[in-house]
């Protein structure tokens, strides 16, 4: 497989998650890194750049589709506009490797807090689906 091809099927698994509103650089970056070897500061600034595009057509999208809260979504925007600076700030200063292991750990924490939501809500429903089956019998006196 060439890299051309790496590269457009990276962009296009990118591109099908980030169109689902979950983050396409969580799946991007990572891709860039290790399957075409792009260095870390650059896949994550080519993430930057597909992201403007991706969200203008997912946004749109999804505006069609009645699922955008403008209300909720601008005072969570302008914060994370906050955000967004700090984190390029300080991406400026930390070398490749580093970033590489905060994003390690963050994708790992997100994992894993998934991961525990699901476990307990499959727990809950179990206990429930348990009890609604067990039986109940009526006592004489």
């Amino acid at each position: 497989m060439t890299y051309q091809h790496v590269i457009i099927i990276v962009s296009a698994l990118g591109g099908l998650i980030g169109g689902m509103g979950m983050g396409g650089g969580t799946l991007l970056i990572p891709l860039l890194t290790l399957c075409a070897g792009v260095e870390q500061h650059l896949a994550q600034a080519i993430n930057l750049i597909a992201f403007v595009p991706m969200s203008i057509i997912a946004l749109s999208i999804h505006r069609q589709n009645g699922y955008v809260a403008v209300g909720t979504a601008v005072p969570i925007a302008l914060i994370a506009l906050i955000g967004a600076a700090a984190g390029s700030i300080a991406t400026v200063y930390a070398s490749g490797r580093i970033l590489k292991i905060c994003f390690g750990v963050f994708l790992t924490a997100l994992g894993v807090g998934i991961a525990i939501k699901n476990t307990v809500q499959v727990v809950k429903k179990f206990k429930k689906n348990k009890q609604a089956k067990k039986p109940q019998y009526k006592t004489e006196r």
